[in-house]
């Protein structure tokens, strides 16, 4: 059933689809889904829904499983359920505490990750926070970029002002550990203060470099200062 009330509400109850459009709410409970552009205050996806278009709303949340065959710009972006995204995400704040995949590039002010993200392009942020999974095939870039280690995480290269990665650890972590990886791998990690655990890296560059525990590292370049501690490994350093 699809209702489209005078106060330019799209609501989506059961199996229905509609065309795309300018709205104040877009809601979708059952299993539908959206031909065209949507314009709207807030977009909600509680079932099954899709998108063939983009998305630009103020808020955009995803509690059951939703497909979006466009971009999304959004100032508050969150993601309970799983959420495939075609296009490019622009956003202030995006919250991921279920899975997500972007198949083009995330760009915006503050990302964090509970769950698990996807990015097969760039992750361009202010600020990065990750205690759960991610993969990021291309850059991933913030002024400050927090990560505690969850099952394994990659991207291609990594760069900040301020880098810390570190191991989140817990009973059940510790269980994951015997049956896989819990790491962060990157070819290259590059910011100005740079402190890693649980990590492998081709290459880390930086003026303030500290490499922590259960630390795989080919080559580090520093300008200032360099340390190992625990059993963190360092193949190659260099001062540049």
């Amino acid at each position: 059933m699809v209702t489209d009330n005078k106060l330019g509400d799209l609501m989506i109850n059961g199996f229905g689809s509609a065309s795309g459009g300018e709205f104040d709410q877009v809601s979708i409970n059952g299993k539908g889904t959206v031909n065209g552009d949507l314009q709207c205050h807030l977009f909600e996806c509680n079932g099954s829904g899709a998108v063939n278009g983009d998305i630009k709303s103020e808020k955009v949340k995803i509690s059951g499983n939703a497909k979006i065959n466009g971009k999304v710009y959004t100032s508050d972006l969150k993601v309970e359920g799983r959420g495939v995204i075609k296009g490019n995400v622009l956003m202030s704040k995006m919250v991921v505490s279920g899975t997500t995949s972007v198949d083009g590039n995330v760009k915006g002010e503050d990302l964090k990750v509970q769950g698990k993200i996807v990015v097969d392009g760039d992750c361009e942020v202010e600020a990065f926070k990750a205690e759960g999974q991610f993969k990021v095939e291309g850059l991933l870039s913030a002024e400050t970029i927090e990560i505690y280690t969850y099952g394994e995480s990659k991207a291609k290269e990594i760069g900040g002002q301020t880098i810390k990665v570190k191991e989140k650890s817990n009973f059940l972590l510790n269980l994951i550990k015997t049956v896989k990886s819990v790491q962060l791998e990157a070819d290259l990690i590059e910011g100005d203060h740079i402190t890693l655990e649980n990590t492998k890296a081709q290459v880390v560059r930086g003026n303030h470099i500290i490499i922590g525990q259960n630390c795989e590292i080919a080559l580090v370049e520093y300008k200032d200062t360099f340390k190992t501690e625990k059993n963190g490994y360092v193949k190659e350093n260099r001062q540049i």
